[in-house]
């Protein structure tokens, strides 16, 4: 349930919860224990839902918290699947609630004055409106997910839950075939099994970038253990740290686009630095990576098969799982072309979304033009569609600004005089851009070269000619030879 999920998230925060749905039992009165926990907590959240004002219990509960919170901003409401107007109002649902209320507590009115003076105040603060539809199944995840059903359970038998031991898994593959969408999916499937959980995106750029995993081992101990503040100095603390402090830990760990096999070995070198029932997922083009580490448990992940791939072909061109009949034979030369690829059919579905039969027809004629079928090639299709503004924005996050907050990096592009909201919109309508955790941009890393390759083929050999410079060799020669 929502609250299920609520709850182990803070928990997973290190933040104490005193959940009340344990501590009730029905038709009882407030017990001692919940009026102490409302007394002393900094901070009361509610779940308002449709049947809420239905529950005695509840209001009365709502009514202490109230009473005992003088600030709002002790006070955070829910409103899941209501609406805060109905909350305030106390109308449909709420309404016929209190109709019964009324009638059933008619020799104590007062009473149900205190729950209705409860409820507006709650209504009026400024909350969060969830929508059920928004709240969704494993089922209906997985349903989106094109052919990840059958892939989730090989991985989850090599993964043998419920054995104690210490085991590593990778997923090996091509870039391009969905091995961070397939850890990501398990991860927030299993998570809650573990006593701790962390996901290490984008190793391999993050260690590209800073020359190290001290800011990856750091991300895990924090993760891990829920220490914001660790005393890691360098590589060596992270190691003895990471290998000293989990030992008696059971912990879910991803570690996603490993590259080198040094980046594992300071980051989970050996099974016994993590406690019994631990697993390991590791995702990397690499398979002789995964042999060096001794991984044994490894999941090879193949591209899609011909149905697989026509049916999320259509879902992004048509939104639909079968095309208009004039586009039917147009849409299997396409999925042939893309090879069986999920970046490559999400991005050319979502390219051709909307176009008429000729620009479908020209499309096609390009990729004949282009027999190798280079991945990028595929993708720097839908760049060249981009209007030119949209081009600059993708090259600057693609250089520049992946990880990074939307905000901040709207912030930025407005300053250079682009339009970030339609400019970014657009982007991710494309499926050339995503928006992360903590709305934070992302983008594939087989789409971050391409971009990066648009830049560099501006002038190969100087790079003091490109539009854009990130990397420290390319500065250093431009700053050090005046060009």
């Amino acid at each position: 349930t929502f609250i299920s999920h609520l709850y182990t998230a803070l928990n997973d925060k290190g933040i104490y919860v005193f959940r009340d749905d344990k501590q009730l039992e029905k038709g009882g009165s407030i017990s001692p224990n919940l009026l102490k926990a409302i007394e002393e907590s900094r901070i009361s959240i509610i779940v308002l839902s449709r049947n809420y004002a239905s529950s005695t219990w509840c209001l009365d509960e709502l009514v202490k918290i109230v009473e005992y919170k003088n600030r709002e901003d002790q006070i955070f409401p829910i409103f899941y699947d209501v609406e805060p107007t109905v909350v305030r109002k106390q109308t449909t649902s709420f309404g016929e609630a209190f109709t019964k209320h009324e009638e059933f507590f008619r020799d104590n009115i007062e009473k149900v004055q205190k729950w209705r003076h409860a409820l507006k105040v709650v209504a009026n603060i400024s909350g969060w409106e969830l929508k059920d539809s928004k709240i969704r199944t494993e089922s209906e995840i997985l349903k989106e997910l094109v052919g990840i059903e059958s892939r989730l359970e090989k991985l989850k038998f090599l993964m043998g839950a419920g054995c104690n031991d210490v085991r590593m898994i990778g997923i090996w593959g091509m870039g391009g075939l969905g091995k961070t969408t397939l850890a990501r999916v398990v991860y927030d499937l299993i998570s809650h099994e573990f006593d701790g959980s962390s996901f290490l995106a984008d190793v391999k750029e993050k260690y590209d970038k800073e020359g190290s995993v001290i800011s990856l081992q750091k991300q895990l101990i924090s993760d891990l253990l829920k220490l914001a503040d660790n005393s890691i100095r360098n590589v060596y603390d992270g190691i003895n740290m990471i290998g000293r402090r989990l030992r008696q830990k059971k912990v879910l760990l991803v570690i996603d686009d490993v590259a080198h096999v040094e980046q594992l070995r300071r980051l989970a070198g050996k099974r016994d630095w993590f406690g019994p029932g631990s697993r390991i997922i590791i995702t990397t083009r690499d398979e002789h990576l995964l042999k060096l580490h001794r991984v044994e448990e490894v999941f090879k992940l193949e591209a899609l098969t011909y149905d697989e791939a026509f049916q999320l072909f259509c879902l992004k061109a048509f939104e639909t799982q079968k095309p208009r009949e004039e586009y039917v034979h147009l849409s299997q030369l396409v999925v042939n072309y893309a090879g069986g690829l999920p970046l490559a059919l999400k991005v050319l579905g979502s390219f051709l979304f909307g176009r008429p039969v000729d620009e479908w027809t020209s499309t096609l004629e390009r990729l004949k033009r282009e027999p190798e079928n280079e991945i990028l090639d595929i993708l720097q299709i839908s760049f060249d569609g981009l209007k030119e503004a949209e081009k600059e924005i993708f090259l600057d996050v693609a250089c520049f600004f992946k990880g990074e907050k939307r905000d901040y990096v709207s912030k930025i592009l407005d300053s250079c005089g682009f339009e970030p909201v339609i400019g970014i919109g657009v982007l991710i309508e494309k499926s050339l851009l995503t928006i992360c955790e903590s709305d934070r941009l992302w983008m594939h890393d087989l789409l971050l070269e391409m971009g990066r390759q648009i830049v560099r083929r501006q002038s190969p050999r100087e790079p003091g000619k490109r539009s854009r410079l990130w990397e420290e060799a390319d500065l250093c020669h431009v700053l050090s030879q005046n060009t």
